[in-house]
């Protein structure tokens, strides 16, 4: 069973709106598909940044104030 596409209201920046009406005409495609594209590729690019990120849980982390001193006492600040 197919899912009904949702509709929202989005409120674009003029320009952005411009240029995205644009590439819609120019590609052939709907607002409705790029927007849908750009998200899809926003949403899997989190995906995988969470997937680094619990990749690397167990490294040691280091505080912002720590990374100061460290810099400090080895004559880089």
């Amino acid at each position: 069973m197919t899912e009904l596409s949702k509709r929202s209201t989005i409120y674009f920046d003029p320009d952005l709106h411009q240029a995205l009406r644009l590439k819609a005409a120019s590609t052939h495609q709907s607002v409705s598909e790029i927007v849908n594209a750009a998200l899809r590729e926003a949403l899997r690019e989190d995906q995988q940044d969470l997937a680094e990120f619990a990749s690397r849980v167990e490294e040691p982390t280091m505080s912002y104030e720590a990374l100061l001193n460290d810099l400090k006492a080895h004559g880089k600040l």
